[in-house]
């Protein structure tokens, strides 16, 4: 339950510290006095959108702190899953920076805002007014149901499904168009494909054939320049090998008469032996540098041909050119092997298709079970709320599609009169009647979702006599098994609670601020006369509030 609510430096609130008890809280107070706000500030801890301008001094952060207690809840493993320390005690604190930044925490553990509202979410729940709005939608109704038949794993098998399905559709569709698509590329791909394909390109083969063209191309001029050295070494006409060979023999005959000569007619010698090594190299090279046209111009062409699927892929070599060849490759075979994905897929859809029925089904019969039992209950309730022929009617239809909180489609049909049929609870139930269906369904939902508090903020909002009598009556067995904390402006109801506070504005000369205080019996009797007979209660009106404590 909620024992302590502390809050700082919120709207109208400087400081403020409030202790909750057990069993029924009443709140009462004038109109402006900050009941809302207060909700408001509670609303933070519970997940609520953080607003920079709520903070009462802009310079201040604003802080606000729930105490509670959990002894009685099997709450460890939340904490455990999410890392948290587990304390019978626990503090949920938000806090809202000048700057408007927002921070959550619990026992003093940061969080992010989904797990702080997730936890919150399992132990408060705040009906206000706009609530009976609600009350009027179908996705409000079928929470109802889905709350009171506890179909948690139902839903999340559901959801599951539903989801595992959604995910392959999507994937199965993107996957045809991908297809569709691929299969208009697939003729120019194959056409790129065949044509490098039957180019036959191989790698190094551009640069040896521009090598071949530069020799072929200047062939002429090659073969002459190795001829006039080869004939310059061993021709006709004075030979320098020839020449040379003479000098090594002239030097040869001088070496017994003259030291130092012998290593000079060895150099001589070697010099004849590397010109001759050299002349005949010339000589075959030049017997090898033929004059081809022919081969010139097939390797012009072939080079062309390079060079045209060069410009035309905007590649810059023969290796480029392969490794493109190979990506098309690839793309071919993927684009020929989408049947067969598809095909799969097909079947892993239809599967999960199956499935999600079989989850839609199973989550509609457990919401049907349950209708007879929230109709038995509800009707019960409301003739305790002075509605004697009041009929309350669940319609349960099945939807043509899918949905993602499945194919039932629930209607809440009510009728306060014996000769009036039911009718959609919209467009027939009167405001008062709406606050007292609210107060039925939301007993039934608490119970269900194991909640430790409840807050009912004016849910008395359209009654008034007898009937806020009873209604209190019922609140006060509500509480017996949870915390009710119920802000009222009817002192039938207000009368019956255990604890009571009263909300109430103070100025001051630093300004005008918002504060609680609880009540005494006195001063309860006070503040139950000042509700009965106005603000100057008569000692009949304090005589009446007593007999309302009672």
């Amino acid at each position: 339950m909620l024992s302590r609510l502390v809050i700082s430096n919120y709207a109208l609130i400087d400081e403020l510290s409030v202790s909750f008890g057990t069993g029924l809280n009443i709140v009462t107070g004038e109109t402006g006095a900050g009941k809302s706000i207060l909700l408001g500030a509670l609303s933070l801890i519970l997940g609520a959108r953080a607003e920079g301008s709520s903070l009462r001094d802009p310079s201040r952060k604003c802080v606000v702190e729930g105490y509670f207690d959990l002894s009685r809840r099997e709450l460890e493993p939340f904490f455990t899953e999410n890392d948290l320390d587990f304390d019978p005690m626990s503090i949920l604190r938000r806090e809202i920076t000048p700057s408007g930044k927002s921070r959550a925490f619990i026992n003093d553990t940061p969080v992010n805002l989904q797990v702080l509202r997730e936890l919150s979410l399992r132990l408060v729940d705040i009906h206000s007014q706009h609530q009976n709005l609600e009350l009027n939608t179908r996705q409000f109704q079928l929470q109802v149901v889905d709350a009171v038949a506890g179909s948690t794993q139902e839903l999340k098998n559901y959801s599951e499904s539903y989801l595992a399905f959604s995910e392959a559709s999507q994937k199965l569709s993107a996957l045809r168009e991908l297809a569709a698509r691929s299969r208009a590329d697939l003729d120019y791909f194959t056409f790129q494909f065949h044509q490098l394909e039957e180019a036959r390109l191989s790698a190094g083969e551009q640069e040896a054939l521009e090598e071949e063209q530069m020799r072929l191309t200047h062939a002429e001029e090659i073969r002459g320049a190795l001829e006039w050295v080869t004939d310059l070494l061993t021709g006709d006409q004075s030979p320098v090998v020839a020449r040379l060979r003479e000098a090594s023999q002239r030097m040869a005959k001088i070496v017994p008469y003259l030291k130092g000569t012998a290593e000079l007619q060895q150099r001589l010698q070697s010099a004849q032996i590397e010109l001759s090594d050299l002349a005949s190299e010339t000589r075959h090279l030049a017997g090898n540098t033929d004059i081809d046209p022919r081969r010139l111009s097939e390797v012009g062409d072939r080079l062309d041909l390079i060079y045209s699927l060069q410009q035309k892929h905007q590649l810059r070599s023969v290796e480029e050119l392969l490794a493109f060849q190979t990506e098309l490759e690839k793309r071919i075979g993927a684009i020929t092997g989408y049947d067969e994905e598809i095909a799969t897929l097909e079947k892993e859809t239809a599967r999960l298709e199956k499935n999600r029925q079989e989850a839609a089904a199973c989550l509609s019969a457990r919401r049907r079970k349950i209708l007879p039992y929230i109709e038995e209950r509800v009707t019960a309730l409301l003739r305790q709320l002075a509605m004697p022929h009041a009929r309350f009617i669940l319609e349960m239809e099945t939807s043509p599609a899918f949905t993602p909180a499945g194919t039932d489609m629930i209607q809440f049909l009510f009728s306060a009169n014996r000769d009036v049929p039911p009718a959609e609870i919209s467009k027939i139930a009167s405001g008062g009647e709406i606050s007292r269906v609210m107060l039925a369904l939301k007993s039934l939902v608490s119970g269900s979702r194991m909640l430790s508090t409840i807050i009912f903020d004016e849910i008395d909002a359209g009654i008034s006599g007898e009937t806020a009598l009873k209604m209190g009556l019922i609140l006060k067995q509500l509480s017996a098994d949870l915390q009710i904390i119920n802000i009222t402006h009817l002192p039938q109801i207000a009368g019956k609670g255990d604890h009571h506070f009263r909300v109430f504005k103070a100025d001051t000369s630093s300004g005008t601020f918002t504060s609680i205080l609880k009540l005494n019996d006195n001063e309860r009797v006070e503040e139950l006369a000042r509700m009965v007979g106005g603000d100057k209660p008569t000692e009949s009106a304090r005589r009446t509030a007593e007999e309302m404590m009672k």
